[in-house]
């Protein structure tokens, strides 16, 4: 990015973002709190919509997709960060990534090794083409629409690839909601201790634990919702949903009237995420 009025003027999709341009939110603990709780809406919503609304996996993802491309149209036509509509696109992406990955599996009968795996590569695929297109992958630089397109796809890859490995995890290691929890918030916790005081990259270390969160957030959601005979605590997806989605709608418009979560596109860019 420059400052040079006519570079500005013959590439508009390369200027400098005003204060508040950036497309996405600063990354603070509410960040990473509303973040899994979307995740955790994806899993029971899914599960939800697919059982109890009689739609099917197909119908349901059919469905969604429609209300996520919707979104992302507001997402894009927006001039700046704006809370309500992007974590409306996030709780729907994370839908969306679920059910990609729950149609591999259920309908096409894709192993989970192989699902896992290519959702791995098509998410590498995704940040290689960003990174040598922009030259970043910094959340503090998704300021045009270019930008911004390789962010929302890294973000569904990542739902989906979070969705698959979290069931290879807990089906091969049999370990039951509640334990599949602790073991990926260890590794969350692992990944901040690599970036807090080995010096693990913060770009590597954000995306690393965006995935992680992915099966971590479906972990309690299962956990909660599904009954006490399977290992849960039986209070079902209508009541679990209503529940997360109501914290999120409290964080959302907290957020929304005091922008503690705005970058200040006036701050040198930072190669942090």
């Amino acid at each position: 990015m420059t400052s040079d009025t006519t570079t500005e003027t013959s590439a508009p999709s390369r200027r400098r973002p005003l204060p508040g341009w950036n497309k996405v939110p600063e990354v603070t603990v509410y960040f990473w709190v509303i973040k899994v709780l979307c995740t955790t809406v994806g899993e029971t919503a899914a599960d939800l919509l697919n059982e109890k609304a009689g739609l099917g996996l197909t119908g349901v993802s059919l469905l969604m997709s429609v209300l996520l491309a919707v979104v992302l149209v507001l997402q894009f036509r927006t001039d700046a960060y704006r809370a309500g509509v992007y974590w409306l696109a996030v709780a729907l992406i994370s839908v969306v990534g679920t059910l990609v990955s729950d149609n591999l599996t259920d309908n096409m009968g894709v192993p989970l090794t192989t699902s896992t795996s290519v959702f791995a590569v098509l998410l590498a695929v995704v940040f290689a083409a960003w990174y040598r297109s922009e030259r970043t992958l910094s959340i503090h630089a998704v300021d045009t629409p270019r930008r911004e397109s390789f962010y929302w796809l890294a973000v569904l890859f990542t739902f989906a690839l979070g969705t698959a490995a979290g069931d290879l995890v807990s089906e091969r290691m049999d370990l039951g909601y509640w334990l599949s929890a602790v073991l990926f918030g260890t590794a969350i916790a692992a990944v901040a201790l690599a970036h807090f005081r080995l010096g693990l990259d913060a770009v590597w270390s954000f995306w690393i634990a965006y995935v992680l969160t992915r099966p971590l957030g479906a972990s309690v959601g299962d956990w909660l919702s599904q009954p006490t005979g399977d290992g849960g605590l039986g209070l079902g997806t209508v009541v679990t949903s209503a529940l997360f989605l109501t914290v999120i709608l409290g964080l959302v418009v907290f957020l929304a009237i005091t922008r503690k979560d705005v970058i200040d596109a006036g701050r040198p860019e930072r190669a942090a995420a």
